[in-house]
């Protein structure tokens, strides 16, 4: 059993009038924009999903975007298991977590934090949690803070495969199943992107 938390602030400091963010036609929704990189540790650690059901809201965001700010995704893992998606841009002020539990027949997990870089909960059979070192602080966009400062790496990763200093560290087609599985959650659930 998997419970992937997403709650986000992302208000009017984020979405500004004549900006690409919030326009369906270039931002394409929360999913895609916000917490798309998340569905990808879920894809990465787990596999895919079907049997989607979903709940989609704009509790916050009628004036601001063209798409929901909240939903509520539950689904069956192809490999067995179950799973849910939980998400929000509505949370006042500033973010409040990203999450990932993870309930095993030898364990439990929950890594947590505004950015999921915390280890909150490490119970598993015959394994002892290492110590682990500090994690990227969150971004800092001046009117609010944004996700933890890793795309560098992902940047830096390109520009060395550029210049044939390094291999890839990530392919297209595991970036188009992110897209995919998205674009599933949505369509299964009367969403039309």
């Amino acid at each position: 059993m998997v419970q992937l938390n997403c709650y986000w602030n992302r208000d009017e400091r984020y979405y500004k009038p004549d900006s690409w963010h919030g326009r369906l036609d270039l931002d394409g929704g929360t999913l895609y924009t916000q917490f798309s990189h998340f569905i990808d540790i879920l894809y990465w650690l787990f596999g895919d999903i079907e049997n989607i059901q979903g709940r989609f809201r704009d509790f916050n965001h009628a004036s601001l975007t063209d798409f929901e700010d909240s939903g509520i995704v539950s689904f069956d893992f192809v490999n067995g298991g179950v799973g849910c998606l939980n998400f929000s841009t509505s949370v006042w002020n500033k973010n409040l977590e990203s999450s990932m539990t993870v309930i095993a027949e030898n364990g439990s997990v929950k890594i947590g934090g505004q950015y999921m870089n915390e280890v909150e909960h490490c119970h598993v059979k015959d394994y002892v949690m290492p110590t682990l070192q500090a994690t990227n602080p969150g971004n800092d966009y001046g009117a609010y803070k944004g996700s933890a400062q890793n795309h560098h790496y992902v940047i830096d990763n390109v520009v060395d495969v550029l210049k044939n200093r390094a291999t890839i560290t990530t392919n297209a087609l595991e970036g188009l199943k992110v897209v995919d599985i998205i674009e599933k959650i949505y369509a299964l659930n009367g969403v039309k992107k």
